[in-house]
């Protein structure tokens, strides 16, 4: 393998992986479409959707599991929360990646293109201000966030994403949480979530291992970064940061798409 596609890789799951840890999300909003557009345009080599969708799986789980050791300590994990969408997130994310096996490759972009069109809309829907509610005082819909965890786990599966693009909008839009809490806590659900999304992807086939251990490496190393860098950071930036990088993808993967 060239060292170039190999340094390639490696830039891509550090990005990828830095954002992730700053702003709450797995990171496969970001990677998903870089693994798929960038190798190729730059000639160091090529994946299908199916390939991009099972290298990003394994990657969201390392890149996850920096994020929330990172912020293990700041007092911002809601355990009810990470509990009810993280079961439902699972169950969810272990369907979809299973069943995308079924699906013809664009299909798999088209699902991806339509998370992401709503998690776009979502993040400019506008917010209650909810950043002073002291953590004990939080609560949330039980039945709607195991619900919509549960169907934000199926087209993540699909795509090999943890989710967390969309459950970051849903917890902050529908469920009213506190943006540091839904950013630490969102870590810890897309870590579930991708635990039944890279066993779905790797036991149907789907999955580059080389690559794939690539962006782990850089994902171990950039995430927690990402995280610390979060923690300092206004909020209000960082839902814009948010908002600007799944519009921007959205707009590219619709573009493809047709």
């Amino acid at each position: 393998m060239e060292y170039g596609f190999i340094l390639t890789i490696f830039a891509i799951g550090f990005v990828g992986s830095y954002i992730s840890g700053m702003l709450g999300i797995g990171g496969a909003i970001i990677n998903y479409p870089m693994l798929l557009y960038i190798p190729a345009f730059i000639g160091v080599g090529s994946f299908t959707a199916y390939e991009v969708s099972g290298i990003s799986a394994i990657q969201v789980f390392f890149a996850t599991i920096g994020g929330v050791w990172a912020y293990r300590k700041g007092g911002h994990l809601n355990k009810p929360l990470i509990l009810y969408m993280g079961g439902s997130v699972l169950i969810g994310s272990f369907i979809g990646g299973y069943g995308s096996q079924f699906m013809p490759e664009n299909g798999i972009n088209i699902v991806y293109g339509i998370i992401a069109l709503i998690a776009t809309i979502m993040m400019f829907i506008p917010k209650k201000r909810t950043d002073e509610t002291p953590v004990n005082l939080v609560t949330f819909h039980k039945p709607a966030a195991s619900l919509l965890a549960f169907l934000v786990g199926i087209g993540a599966g699909i795509v090999g994403a943890g989710g967390a693009f969309l459950l970051v909008p849903i917890m902050l839009v529908v469920l009213k949480i506190p943006t540091r809490m839904t950013i630490a806590s969102s870590l810890a659900i897309t870590l579930i979530s991708s635990i039944g999304a890279t066993i779905g992807k790797v036991t149907t086939g789907q999955f580059d291992y080389l690559p794939a251990f690539i962006l782990i490496l850089a994902s171990l190393i950039a995430a927690p970064l990402g995280a610390k860098s979060g923690q300092k950071m206004n909020t209000n930036v960082l839902q814009t940061i948010l908002a600007v990088l799944i519009l921007g993808t959205t707009i590219k993967i619709w573009f493809d798409i047709f």
